[in-house]
This record gives C-alpha cells, structure tokens and sequence, in this order.
C-alpha cells in the first residue's frame, strides 16, 4: 500500500482525480449492478426475458455506444464527456431505484450504460496524454483503483440491499452526484487537438480510425482477452455453484473468486508490471499475458466430473487457481494494451480509437458469452464437461499467437510520421 501511495502522488493532480474518479465509478457501480436482476425478478416480480431485456439494453447502451462516446471526447473536450457520464448515471441509478414500470426501468437501464460510453474513453485518453511517457505507469496504477472499487463496491450494496434496494441505488446516485460536482470544480479541461489533428467531420474521423489497419486488427485479437477475462462473472461462479451447491458455500465459493481476482490485482499490479517491463517490450508482455490467461482454463478440467464426496478443499482449489491465474493474466496485459492503443493512434483521435477498441471487444464479449454459456450446457450434456475448459485454454492460445505475430511484424508499433 506505502508503494501505491507514493506512485500516487509522484502524478500530476489531474492524473491523481482520475484515478480517485474511477475507484469511486467502480465503487458505485458495483455497490448497485450486482443485486438488479434479483431486485427485478424478485422484488418486481419481472419475468425472466424482461430482466434479460432490461439488463441487455444497458449492455448494448454501453458496449454499442464507446465509439459515438469517444468521438464526442475528441471534438468537444474530456472534461465535458465525463462530467455529462457521472451526471447521467446520477439519473439513471436514482430512476431504477423509484420507477416500476417497464418502460421506465428500460429508459434507467439505457441511461446508466450510455453514461459509461461517455467517460471511459474520455477517462482513459485523458490519462494517456496527461501521464505522457508513463503511460504504462498510469495504467498500471488505474488498474490498482479500478479493482479497489470492484472488490469494495458489492460489499457496500450488501450492506444497503439488505436494508433496501432502493437506499442503494439512493446511495449510488450520490456517489455519482458528488463525482459530478468533484469533475465541474477540480478536473483541468484537458483536448488532445493540436492543429491539422482534428477532422473535418466524424465520418471522416470515423474513415482515419477505421482505416488504421494495425490498430484494427490488435482490437480483433484482443477480443480473446476479454472473453476470457469476463468468464469471471460467467464461466467460473456457474462452476462454484455447481461444485459447492447453491446455498451458503456457493455463496462463499463465489466471493471467494472475486477476493483472489482483485486482491491480486491490488496487491501485486505494479510490482508485475515493473517485472514485465524490465524483461519485455509491450508486444512480449501482451502474449505472456495471454498465455497466462489461458493456462487458466486447464486447473478446472480437474473437477469437471463429478466431485460429490470429495473433500471441498480438494474440489474448490483448481477454481480459485483458475481465479488467480486469470487475474495474473490481466495484471500483465491491461497496462501494455492500453499503451499500445494510445501508441497505434499515433496520439491522434484518441478517444475514438478507445471507443471503437471497447465496442469491438464488446460485441466479442457478447458473441464469446453466449458460445461459452451454450457449451458448458452441451458439453455437461455430452458427458465432456472438460471440452469447454480446453476450448477456452485454445482460444487464449491462439490470442497470444496472434499478438505474438503482430508484434514481430511490427504491427505494434505505429509507423513513423
């Protein structure tokens, strides 16, 4: 904790603010987003395909809109971008928590997602050009606030939920209400646009990010990383519930996934990500990454069978290994990837080339979750429960080969201007 602190004050004030921002965004969203669909189902007593609905339409309003996001932080400015995102989510989770009528719940739910493809690329390409040369650094240290804020955010909503679902999302707003207030009084305007930098239009910002081929396919090859890294919340809490039922020790066996992930995180960001940049150039450290990502996936073929009458000890430890691998993997990849954006970009349109890398690896996370949740069913039926473990092993593989060619390419590296 002393290192983070005083990697912490070593950045600019601005750096510092986005930092504290995003631990505090985290910390809100998380507090409310892990008890909607049971507030939905339960409390509202909505069926099944509306809480899908509902829950999809934030989804698509976040992943499916970055790049309209990010193209607005290039023309009008960072600071306005994130200031319009925490003040929408301030509508938005104060709306789910007062309205009950489908419609308007849909209208919340499309509310809080388009919030999110306001600020994260703004945030991001905002602490890109003002860390300046220790990018890596930044992001390293961002990961460290960002996970704070996962791992804190859905113990607070416990807490609250149990109370009510409403003094959550009461409690949400206003975290994102004084967000709102913090950015309007304390953020420096900051716009990357010098001149001959800025389009003439946003089709013709849109033809320059689509056009810049290397970037285009490090954003398709990334797509791997993502589906993996989001089998947290899918693959891996549907085997814990499995192995350990659904009662108490599911519960537990679940927290206890999250705890390794972002205790890993918080712990050991910066010290992996010195490691890595001493020994490796960013493409290597990409594809090491990737590799570690994937040998995540082998430890749960262990338990795959049946485990009834096994010790729990024995069954949950290749889960929490899995878990603790995954997160190793994400520590050594997120710094490097999301330097090599800002790199690619050639610092032109930086904004928009996060939201168009976020949408894409968005729509990846879409496509690999409904692939990943159909075959852990058809593989289980099948009697092969290992085949879907293996099958997300190979797609990391074949990720960190494919960064791997990128990078001794040259693909990696922008071209000279």
């Amino acid at each position: 904790m002393t290192q983070v602190l005083t990697r912490f004050r070593s950045f600019a004030r601005p750096s510092q603010l986005l930092m504290l921002n995003q631990f505090t965004i985290n910390l809100g969203f998380y507090m409310l987003m892990p008890y909607l669909a049971t507030h939905l189902s339960g409390d509202l007593a909505l069926a099944t395909w509306t809480v899908g609905l509902i829950l999809g339409v934030r989804n698509f309003s976040q992943q499916g809109m970055f790049l309209i996001g990010g193209t607005l932080a290039d023309r009008f400015g960072y600071k306005p971008l994130i200031v319009a995102g925490c003040a929408l989510r301030t509508g938005g989770f104060a709306l789910l928590g007062l309205v009950d009528s489908i419609p308007a719940l849909i209208v919340a739910s499309a509310a809080t997602g388009f919030a999110g493809a306001l600020f994260n690329p703004a945030v991001r390409a905002y602490l890109a050009e003002d860390a300046g040369e220790r990018r890596v650094e930044a992001f390293a240290l961002f990961n460290v606030f960002y996970q704070s804020g996962i791992l804190l955010g859905p113990l607070i909503g416990l807490v609250l939920t149990s109370v009510a679902f409403q003094a959550t999302c009461l409690v949400a707003a206003s975290v994102f209400a004084v967000l709102t207030v913090l950015q309007i009084r304390s953020l420096p305007p900051r716009r990357k646009r010098a001149d001959g930098q800025r389009p003439a239009s946003v089709l013709a910002g849109w033809r320059t990010v689509f056009g810049n081929r290397s970037f285009v396919l490090f954003s398709l090859a990334m797509i791997g990383s993502y589906v993996l890294s989001f089998q947290v919340y899918l693959a891996l809490p549907l085997e814990a519930r499995r192995i350990a039922g659904g009662g108490m020790s599911g519960t537990v066996l679940v927290a206890l996934l999250f705890a390794v992930s972002g205790g890993l995180a918080i712990a050991g960001q910066l010290r992996i990500t010195a490691w890595c940049r001493r020994r490796w150039g960013a493409g290597r450290c990409l594809a090491v990454g990737l590799t570690v990502m994937a040998s995540a996936f082998l430890p749960p073929i262990l338990t795959s069978g049946d485990v009834s009458g096994s010790p729990p000890w024995l069954t949950w430890l290749p889960l929490l290994t899995s878990a603790g691998l995954l997160a190793v993997g994400t520590i050594v990849v997120f710094p490097f990837e999301m330097d090599t954006i800002v790199a690619l970009s050639g610092n032109k349109l930086v904004a928009t080339h996060y939201g168009l890398y976020n949408t894409v690896v968005g729509i990846g996370i879409l496509l690999g979750n409904l692939l990943t949740g159909g075959a852990l069913d058809l593989a289980r039926a099948a009697g092969i429960p290992g085949v879907t473990w293996l099958t997300l092993a190979l797609i990391g593989v074949a990720c960190a080969w494919c960064l791997r060619a990128l990078d001794t390419t040259g693909r990696l590296v922008p071209a000279p201007a």
